[in-house]
């Protein structure tokens, strides 16, 4: 029995040991825990059980159960705010990479004054995006900024240009705006993918004769699904959220064309009142963004059999 007992005290403190290290564990995680519970999962929770009732900002709320969620399907202002968010985040994602790509290509390899343009290309990235739109609402200014009068001056225009007036220069300037702000940050998460790439294989391709285009297609772009997998989403999902350019500079305008999905959640639930219809809005919104950002990690998969 004394040997039994002998025997089973080593395995008794393994799992003692082990329990011991998931508790130590568990207290390493607990803050960041409590930190996603307090600010994501409560709020998330309080925002659905609103979408269900009629919640003004004054009086009492009332259970309505899904009226607000049918009452998005006749909202023809969210569906175009919606369109409209969209056909932005096409287009200034694919603006994004196009500006950041090359740029992580030109940083990756050092070389002299490297640090420099690593450091100016991804200042603009620390600026808010509030104080970038202050910013910028004052460079598009048509009197007393920088572009229109500049033109104006170095006679590239006949007079000066308000660029806000009109859809297509008013959708451009915040285009050119968002890169700026942007690019700088996504290139260099390209730039951590592109310096993880083993030069081995690079060298073995140039030996073989690839080109840097067939480079780039057979061997960069699949060892790079990941970082692009990451880069994407962030860049997709900020663009879904897109609110403080639009607020800041545009209001919406001009005559309600840039109006944003969020910009019009904003606008029923602090500017109408309408919380309850807000929070459906919102929960709306998080579904498709998490349908979005679904796909992407599905399109953008490691290919089996690819290490």
């Amino acid at each position: 029995m004394a040997s039994i007992t002998v025997a089973s005290a080593p395995a008794r403190a393994r799992r003692i040991g082990v329990s011991r290290r998931q508790w130590i564990g568990l207290l390493y995680v607990l803050p960041a825990v409590a930190f996603v519970t307090v600010f994501f999962v409560i709020p998330l929770g309080m925002t659905a059980w609103m979408s269900l009732h009629n919640w003004p900002l004054m009086g009492e709320h009332a259970f309505i159960g899904l009226d607000n969620y049918f009452a998005i399907l006749r909202d023809t202002r969210f569906w175009n705010a919606l369109k409209f968010t969209f056909y932005y985040t096409l287009i200034v994602t694919i603006a994004i990479f196009a500006v950041a790509f090359p740029l992580a290509i030109f940083i990756e390899r050092p070389r002299p004054l490297t640090n420099l343009y690593r450091t100016a290309f991804f200042m603009p990235a620390v600026v808010g995006f509030a104080s970038a739109s202050l910013l910028w609402s004052w460079l598009l200014n048509v009197d007393s900024g920088l572009f229109s009068p500049a033109a104006f001056d170095l006679g590239l225009t006949e007079r000066k240009v308000n660029l806000l007036a009109t859809f297509q220069p008013a959708f451009w300037s915040i285009i050119a705006m968002v890169v700026w702000k942007v690019a700088g940050f996504t290139m260099i998460i390209l730039m951590t993918g592109l310096q993880s790439i083993p030069q081995d294989l690079q060298e073995a391709a140039v030996i073989d004769g690839a080109g840097p285009f067939a480079r780039f297609r057979a061997i960069t772009l699949p060892l790079m699904r990941r970082t692009l997998a990451l880069a994407l989403i962030l860049s997709v999902a900020g663009s879904i959220l897109a609110f403080d350019q639009f607020y800041i500079i545009l209001r919406g305008g001009p005559r309600n064309q840039t109006l944003t999905a969020v910009y019009w959640i904003f606008n029923q639930s602090f500017v109408s009142f309408k919380l309850g219809y807000g929070a459906a809005l919102s929960m709306v919104l998080l579904v498709i963004l998490v349908a979005l950002s679904l796909v992407q990690l599905w399109l953008l998969r490691k290919p089996e059999g690819l290490d």
